[in-house]
């Protein structure tokens, strides 16, 4: 014979099996399994000489002859062995599902010496436990992110392996040891997650050592269990800041400097890392005449040619700071140079400095000083005209260029200038100093830097702590300038001000949920009273924090579901409220227990409990609670940090559908009786069982055949067979009756 092999796929055998049957010229009959295929099951751990199954075999009728047993084929390695006399079937080494997870044994019955034998086939599946850690295909790994990435950007995905199968098999991740919070792993999936930004961190480098660890039970210790994976996370400066000038505009430099005299040193600063704040200078415009040299690296401007106040006294440079960065970044600056210039006598004035003081608010033309200077030449170079110089406030005096006396130009503001420097100077440029103090009279009310502020704070500030600091300015000086702080309209007794700094506090505990919104207004006075006071509008908002629980509706619901319905079919719908806003508010489901199997999922959104399988009636036994019932706790969550939660319960209930026949206890019933026993006597009991609950497994039995004339009865109930007839061993040695069980 020719025999192929095909799978459940179609997929026929490579190569066919020949099978060579010989007839043998004997009237022995074989002894003849009981089954034409055992299937039984052995953990891989099981030790040598570990029994596993037993196959029988029945001799023929009115055999003497003794039935010995032996494996024929199925096991070239040797591992298992067979009792010859009981047909026991036992390990003979040591099993390793991970080499090969099922053997099929042909098993042969042979009757004392006969040559003829019968065989049986042995499936064996090798069951799996947890002897294989995860391993990670590589020990150490780097990745590069950018500074800007948002949080929540996948940066790696560790992975491991585990030989072992099912829940053994089953991976989950963790991260180890981590030197910041700023990532995280999916358990399930081993992707690593950027949680906070790290735009503003100075770290640059982050190693994370990643572990996995299977799902085995009991789980291995963690030396065999875990296998660590070092992710080194590298953090690339992003070019995000220009550079910023920080000297000074403005220069002076005298007219008869050497050439290669230092004029200016131009500082830029760049905050960025690396070639991105590296700066180089260059001059834009303003250096036609290339009086200057700018030296790109360190910003050193010096004079390339000499230079004459009396053909340019004014230079007006635009310079170009310019960072490395890809693409670069830049800042201007327009810089004044001013040349000086040079005399060979200089007038001096009797005093180099002088200092008085004139009331605010005056007319104009009110005596302020005279000053005096002399001047060792002759001649017209000896006579000597008073000017002022240009500066901030000049304008606001004259100068009587014959005479040196200083008069105002102007009424004077102390608010606006309280000190004026005043160089004087006569024809050939020598100067003095004048320092002219204004004295204040209260003319002006204090003012806040804005009319309005707008600050939030979280309710779960403490009593007496410190949210805004105001500040109002009053240009008076001495006591016209103290300002004093107050507050006017309601704050419902949750703040108040300090009247001399201006901090305002809370006097309570903050409650959002009670009042999420305060709008009140600060007072700024000074010691005037008639001069109008300033004010400005604060308001608060009141920040939710995650201090309130989900609730449910209901702590208890219950629910009915028939069995059979196919996966995802809707049982119930939960509801929980949370009186927080925000992440702090948003409520997630979830299965806590009594999900045993994955029978059943939740939308973690909507509260909506389905089937994730098809449900038995008749294999819930080991969930049950209440007849064929499950009880899940459900757990509502939400978004806070941390989060909070509550449960309640569902007791779901499997309602039974007539599926499942009623099976016999056995296939054959053989009973053997005397022909003379008396009517009525009772010769056997059938019996059948039903997995149905209820009336589905309410079993009736009748005789459909065999039972032509009348010879027996069958109860239907109880499934027992009387006699009825007398029977005859002459007339009929055999009766072969067909019972039905509904």
């Amino acid at each position: 014979l020719t025999v192929s092999a095909r799978d459940g796929g179609g997929l026929t055998s490579a190569t066919n099996a020949a099978v060579t049957v010989n007839i043998l010229q004997t009237v022995l009959a074989p002894a003849i399994f009981e089954r034409s295929r055992y299937t039984f099951s052995v953990p891989e751990d099981a030790p040598e000489d570990s029994p596993i199954g037993t196959v029988k075999a029945r001799e023929p009728p009115n055999s003497l002859e003794v039935i010995s047993y032996r494996i024929s084929s199925g096991d070239p390695h040797g591992k298992f062995c067979i009792d010859p006399q009981f047909g026991i079937i036992r390990t003979k080494k040591q099993l390793d599902r991970e080499a090969q997870s099922v053997v099929v044994l042909t098993v042969q019955s042979q009757l004392g010496n006969s040559p003829v034998y019968s065989s049986t086939q042995v499936n064996i599946s090798v069951t799996d436990i947890n002897d294989n850690p995860p391993v990670f295909l590589t020990k150490s790994d780097k990745v590069t992110i950018s500074r800007t990435q948002p949080p929540g950007t996948a940066v790696y995905i560790a992975h491991a392996e585990d030989k072992d199968s099912g829940l053994n098999g089953a991976i989950k991740y963790r991260i180890a040891s981590k030197q910041s919070n700023a990532f995280s792993i999916d358990p399930s999936l081993g992707v690593v997650n950027l949680t906070r930004s790290v735009f503003a961190e100075k770290q640059q480098e982050y190693t994370l050592h990643v572990a996995a660890e299977d799902c085995g039970s009991p789980p291995l210790t963690s030396l065999l269990m875990l296998d660590s994976l070092a992710v080194k996370v590298v953090i690339l400066d992003v070019n995000d800041n220009s550079p910023n000038f920080m000297s000074s505009p403005l220069s002076y430099v005298m007219e008869d400097v050497e050439m290669g005299f230092l004029v200016h040193h131009i500082i830029a600063k760049d905050p960025d890392e690396g070639r991105n704040g590296q700066v180089t200078y260059h001059i834009l415009s303003g250096n036609e005449n290339k009086a200057f040299v700018l030296d790109k690296i360190t910003g050193l401007l010096t004079t390339a040619q000499l230079l004459d106040r009396e053909v340019q006294e004014r230079y007006v440079l635009t310079v170009m700071a310019l960072d490395d960065g890809s693409p670069a970044r830049s800042a201007t600056q327009v810089l004044t140079i001013i040349v000086l210039d040079v005399n060979d006598e200089t007038p001096v004035f009797l005093k180099q400095l002088y200092k008085t003081a004139v009331h605010e608010n005056q007319d104009p033309g009110e005596f302020v000083i005279k000053v005096e200077a002399v001047d060792r030449d002759a001649g017209l170079n000896s006579l000597l005209q008073y000017e002022i110089l240009p500066g901030t406030g000049y304008e606001k005096f004259k100068m009587n260029s014959d005479s040196g006396e200083l008069v105002t130009a102007a009424s004077l503001d102390r608010e606006t200038q309280e000190v004026f420097s005043i160089k004087g100077s006569p024809s050939r440029s020598s100067t003095a100093q004048l320092y002219l103090t204004v004295l204040d009279e209260n003319d002006h009310s204090p003012l806040f830097a804005k009319t309005q502020y707008q600050i939030s704070v979280t309710e779960d500030l403490e009593e007496g702590s410190a949210i805004l600091d105001l500040s109002a300015s009053d240009e008076d000086d001495g006591l016209n300038g103290e300002v004093m702080y107050s507050l006017i309209d309601n704050t419902y007794g949750a703040f108040t001000i300090d009247k001399v700094t201006g901090s305002i506090v809370t006097t309570k505990a903050l409650d959002r949920e009670t009042k999420s919104l305060y709008t009140f207004r600060a007072v700024a006075s000074d010691c005037s009273t008639h001069l109008p006071r300033s004010t400005t509008v604060m308001t608060v908002l009141i920040q939710d924090v995650n201090d309130n629980v989900p609730k449910f509706e209901q702590s208890y619901h219950k629910a009915l579901v028939w069995e059979g319905h196919s996966p995802e079919t809707d049982i119930i719908q939960v509801f929980a409220t949370d009186l927080d806003s925000g992440l702090n508010g948003e409520i997630e489901y979830s299965i806590l227990s009594g999900n045993e199997n994955a029978t059943f999922l939740i939308d973690s959104a909507r509260g909506i409990l389905t089937t994730n399988t098809g449900l038995d009636y008749e294999n819930t036994s080991s969930y049950r609670f209440v007849s064929a019932s499950h009880q899940l706790v459900l757990l509502a969550s939400d978004h806070g940090t941390p989060s909070l939660n509550s449960t309640a319960t569902v007791l779901i209930t499997v309602l039974d559908v007539n599926d499942n026949p009623p099976l016999f206890s056995s296939p054959e019933y053989h009973v053997h009786v005397k022909e003379s026993i008396p009517i009525g006597s009772h010769i056997t009991e059938v019996s059948a069982k039903d997995c149905d609950a209820g009336s589905n497994a309410e079993i009736t039995y009748a005789i459909i055949s065999g039972n032509d004339r009348g010879h027996f009865h069958l109860d239907g109930r109880t499934g027992s067979v009387n006699l009825m007839k007398m029977l005859d061993y002459e007339d009929t040695m055999k009766f072969t009756l067909i019972i039905q069980a509904t």
